[in-house]
């Protein structure tokens, strides 16, 4: 039964089949080539040697044979040293009259200027045989059956000299044109058979290494790391996400190295091998810790792979994973629920805000005592902002990335966020710590002001719990970015001199529920960034520097990238709506 090349791999059935070039030939046809036009030179040498043997001791004078035979030798040596491998064709080209039409007239020419009892009819079976593996099926054919018709047209010659002889010599050239067509048969399907099976493997061994060359792609592109141990402790293969949660320095590609040469993964190397002497999987929770850096959790996962033929170890394959990855997945299944909990809930308090804000208008109405009034006043607008933060959760949950922007109305971004400073600092008592550096001469922007407030309010925070205290340790800027044949853009920059954040830190940076702080929700960037994306603006971070006190500090800097709708026009030409 045979094998279908594309069943090997799920990739090979893509990668092979469609359009496979049938003329492709193996790689060992320039070897067979180069055996055959080697061994018609040798042979000729042979010739050339009996011919010159004969013709010194037998004192001949015909020299015909010897001429033949050096001829012959000349012309396939330098086939052999001068011409390419080169696959004979279905018709009686150039090079097969190079070759194999050499062959048959030198032969011919032998057998009938022999004047000794030499037969030379075997040495048929050498073109015969190189038609066979070089050439076709019709080919090899089609040399059989020439040579069998020189060998009756010589029998027909030869019974003209010698009738006697005639049925001897014809019976001969029936048994060697037999013989020869056998030999084509046989030796075509022979060398038919063992290219398919070459080039099956070739494919094969193609299929292979692309099948090897995307595994490495996708191990290396994961984002779980994935050791691979064997019984000695020693890492045979280690994807990049598995050295950035061990913390370990890049590594040769091709280097082993043992678990218990690195101090800190003497735990993991105990897990490996309580995997490999039970010959059972583990898991387990594992913390690797460094100098200089914070403790690092990781899941880990073994599997024991069977031992390979002929070997009596076995493999060890170690999955990492980070647990603030496990924790961010489920945040986001309790962001996803409480997205829905929360549109149900801001429906339900809808109701009686409502009926708080009738029942403090009618109230209102009826007092007259200023203190009472103030109260009253403050009861409005600290309804009205639950309201409109109601009403910003339901946007919210119902906004799809794809909706087009709020529309707001124009503001200074400078004045809005230089009045939010200025009540940070007396709510927080941080007045030496910022430092507001705003300018005065951006242009206006569309955005909603209170949805700046709260966004200003919330990097200022974010800064302030991990920034130091000492003066100017938090910055507010802001600056303008012309890009040719673009809109302008405003960006406001919040800087701050706190440690630089982790890479797994700050590759989850952005998502709910993620956060580095134990006490904080990990809700607050998450809102700043969603806030931004709804009206057209944008939030990213940065490690940036400033001078602080004539002295450059490296410090995380979080900029707010805002639009300008129309850059021609001045901040003093157009209403601002501040807060």
């Amino acid at each position: 039964m045979s094998t279908n090349p594309a069943a090997i791999s799920w990739y090979s059935a893509t990668l092979l089949e469609p359009g496979t070039d049938q003329s492709q030939r193996p790689l060992d046809f320039e070897r067979l080539w180069r055996a055959f036009m080697t061994a018609r030179a040798t042979l000729g040498l042979v010739l050339v040697l009996l011919q010159g043997g004969i013709f010194a001791l037998t004192n001949a004078h015909d020299s015909t044979a010897l001429f033949i035979a050096v001829s012959y030798f000349g012309a396939a040596l330098a086939v052999r040293l001068l011409s390419r491998p080169q696959q004979m064709g279905q018709t009686f080209d150039t090079h097969w009259l190079r070759t194999v039409g050499i062959d048959l007239l030198a032969f011919t020419a032998l057998q009938a200027v022999q004047s000794s009892s030499i037969n030379y009819a075997p040495l048929f079976a050498l073109p015969v045989l190189m038609a066979s593996v070089l050439g076709s099926l019709i080919m090899a054919m089609g040399t059989a059956a020439g040579v069998t018709l020189l060998l009756f047209v010589y029998a027909g010659w030869a019974t003209l000299q010698t009738p006697w002889e005639s049925t001897s010599l014809f019976v001969q050239a029936a048994l060697t044109g037999s013989g020869c067509f056998a030999i084509s048969f046989i030796a075509s399907q022979l060398a038919t058979r063992l290219a398919t099976v070459e080039l099956r493997a070739q494919r094969s061994q193609l299929a292979a290494t692309a099948q090897r060359q995307v595994n490495e792609l996708v191990v290396a592109a994961l984002s779980e790391g994935i050791l691979v141990v064997d019984d000695q402790l020693h890492v045979r293969s280690a994807n990049p996400a598995a050295r950035t949660l061990l913390g370990l320095t890049p590594l040769p590609a091709d280097e082993h190295w043992q678990l218990a040469d690195q101090q800190v993964l003497q735990e993991l190397g105990q897990v490996v091998r309580l995997s490999q002497t039970s010959e059972t999987p583990q898991q387990c929770d594992l913390t690797v810790r460094h100098e200089g850096r914070g403790p690092r959790h990781l899941w880990v996962r073994t599997q024991i792979t069977p031992p390979l033929p002929g070997q009596s170890g076995t493999l060890c394959v170690v999955f990492l994973q980070d647990q603030r990855e496990l924790q961010a997945r489920l945040r986001t299944e309790k962001l996803a629920s409480m997205g829905r909990m929360s549109a149900a809930v801001a429906h339900e308090i809808r109701n009686p805000l409502s009926a708080i804000l009738q029942a403090n208008a009618l109230l209102a109405e009826d007092l007259h005592d200023p203190s009472q009034l103030r109260m009253t006043q403050m009861v409005q607008q600290n309804a009205q902002r639950l309201e409109k933060i109601v009403h910003d959760i339901l946007h919210l949950t119902h906004t799809s990335p794809g909706d087009p922007p709020l529309a707001a109305d124009l503001i200074d971004v400078g004045e809005v966020v230089r009045r939010v400073c200025r009540d940070w600092q007396q709510q927080t008592h941080a007045a030496e710590t910022l430092s507001v550096q705003l300018s005065r001469n951006m242009p206006a922007i569309s955005f909603d002001p209170e949805h700046l407030r709260r966004i200003t309010i919330n990097l200022l925070d974010n800064a302030l719990r991990f920034a130091s205290r000492r003066p100017q340790a938090i910055q507010v800027s802001n600056d303008q970015l012309d890009i040719r044949g673009r809109r302008s853009v405003v960006n406001l920059r919040i800087w701050s001199d706190g440690e630089p954040l982790e890479p797994s830190v700050e590759q989850h940076l952005f998502e709910p529920f993620f956060s580095s702080d134990s006490r904080s929700s990990g809700l607050g960037l998450f809102i700043c960034r969603e806030l931004c994306e709804n009206q057209g603006a944008g939030l990213s971070y940065d490690r940036n520097t400033r001078i602080v006190e004539g002295q450059v500090r490296s410090g995380n800097e979080f900029s707010v990238s805002f639009r300008v709708r129309s850059p021609a026009a001045a901040i003093d030409a157009m209403p601002l709506s501040t807060p």
